[in-house]
């Protein structure tokens, strides 16, 4: 039994991600991935800052304890010299106190150098992490560099891929019908060129039929009577003749003597 809901449960999770994944966004997604990138190279550049730190204090520190061995040299040759000084003079006790002193300057000088050589190779160690802490801080940015280029290359092609879909709906819309109530395009140039074909057949029915020569008889004889009257009104007011008259012109003489005249 629970291996059996154990089962369901994986089904159904497995179905949840598939679910996620085609009805999520691909540019959110893309913003999720370069977020979450810019958060890790934030994480890694405070760690590469951390060893680079402790490498500076190792440093500061091996550069103060060779200012403290360098000190102290002086001083235990300083008791030396001043404890010869004295054994030289007689005077014992500040011999005696001065070769102590040496002593005790010598045995500090050894536990210096003892520091420094410790310091030394922890400084060492502390230079190589802090410079893979930085090449990989580099590496790291040029990865990031990287993933940026490629947003912008996935965000134009996002969005050429968009625009491809929308102008294929659009392309697929022409042919077919939005909805109940809105035709295609196809189906209204049907109607339009049935329409046309239908008037260009009453036209040339009204064209061939006897009702249509009438009509044309008709109004010829009004054009006629028109131009009648107007050539009256014209003779009326003296604006005009009637006709046009044109010149005499004599042909040769046919044979019988007779001579045309034209008028």
């Amino acid at each position: 039994m629970i291996n059996t809901l154990k089962k369901w449960w994986k089904y159904l999770t497995a179905k949840a991600d598939s679910e996620f994944e085609k009805n999520a966004d691909p540019k959110i997604q893309l913003e999720q991935a370069i977020r979450e990138s810019k958060e890790q190279h934030q994480r890694l550049k405070e760690q590469a800052a951390n060893v680079i730190a402790h490498q500076k204090q190792t440093e500061m520190r091996l550069e103060k304890s060779m200012a403290e061995l360098e000190k102290l040299a002086g001083n235990a040759r300083q008791a030396v010299m001043m404890a010869d000084e004295a054994m030289q003079r007689g005077d014992e006790t500040k011999a005696l106190e001065y070769t102590s002193a040496a002593e005790a300057f010598a045995g500090r000088l050894i536990a210096v150098e003892t520091e420094i050589d410790d310091l030394k190779a922890l400084h060492l160690q502390a230079t190589q992490s802090a410079n893979e802490a930085k090449s990989a801080v580099s590496q790291n940015s040029d990865r990031l560099q990287s993933k940026l280029a490629e947003r912008q290359k996935l965000l134009s092609q996002l969005d050429q891929a968009k625009m491809k879909e929308q102008m294929n709906d659009a392309m697929d819309s022409l042919g077919e019908s939005v909805g109940a109530d809105t035709p295609s395009l196809d189906q209204v140039r049907e109607k339009i060129e049935g329409r046309l074909a239908k008037a260009q057949a009453s036209s040339d029915l009204s064209a061939s039929s006897t009702e249509g020569r009438m009509a044309e008889i008709e109004a010829a004889a009004r054009g006629t009577q028109a131009k009648a009257r107007l050539e009256e009104l014209k003779t009326q007011l003296g604006v005009g003749s009637t006709e046009t008259s044109t010149p005499a012109t004599t042909t040769a003489p046919e044979e019988g003597g007779t001579t045309a005249t034209a008028g």
